[in-house]
């Protein structure tokens, strides 16, 4: 057995170490950022750091995942719509710097060979997003304010590949009007 408070210390140690790689990302960005590099700009040794992240790659993941949790609390009541949710994620997106740069390598990163924790984490991810959108979807297909000719499911796709790929158009022209251009999508979902 450990001692008493250890689980709870150790919980709180890697959550600031997520804490703290958000900014040493914004800080350096993410390219050439090794594992030994982070913790020494962490101010924790490479032995400690591996204690709670097996690899880069997980740490990478375990500090999305962690900013899109900060998101959810910072915003705990949804947007009443699907575009609403996923516009309303977009913006959240762009209010921490770097989050959209770190969330475009990881999925690019999770479709490369080896990246079974990232393939994993965006797998599961997709999916349970296009659930909770398609289940919003279908609601508003019944109140008669989003199109029924279109399935509900190929809608929640459609919205995310559309939030996904604007975000990545922002990181390349930030004068992309994003929260605008996504909301416009509720015009093209409303009934003929």
């Amino acid at each position: 057995m450990g001692r008493p408070g250890a689980y709870a210390k150790g919980v709180a140690r890697r959550q600031e170490i997520l804490d703290r790689a958000i900014e040493v990302f914004q800080e350096r960005g993410l390219q050439g950022t090794s594992l030994r590099r982070i913790a020494e700009a962490i101010g924790v040794s490479h032995a400690a750091l591996l204690h709670y992240f097996e690899s880069r790659e997980q740490l990478l993941v375990a500090v999305y995942e962690h900013a899109e949790t900060q998101r959810g609390r910072r915003n705990p009541v949804p947007p009443e719509t699907a575009v609403g949710v996923m516009t309303r994620a977009a913006v959240d997106n762009l209010e921490v710097p770097g989050l959209v740069e770190l969330y475009s390598i990881l999925v690019a990163g999770a479709l490369e060979a080896g990246s079974e924790h990232g393939k994993r984490f965006f797998t599961e991810r997709f999916e349970r997003i296009r659930g909770e959108l398609t289940v919003r979807l279908r609601a508003e297909q019944r109140a008669g304010t989003v199109r029924d000719d279109v399935p509900a499911e190929q809608l929640a796709a459609l919205l995310i590949a559309a939030s996904d790929g604007l975000q990545i158009q922002w990181l390349l022209e930030p004068s992309i009007e994003l929260e605008r251009t996504l909301a416009s999508l509720s015009v093209l979902l409303r009934p003929a």
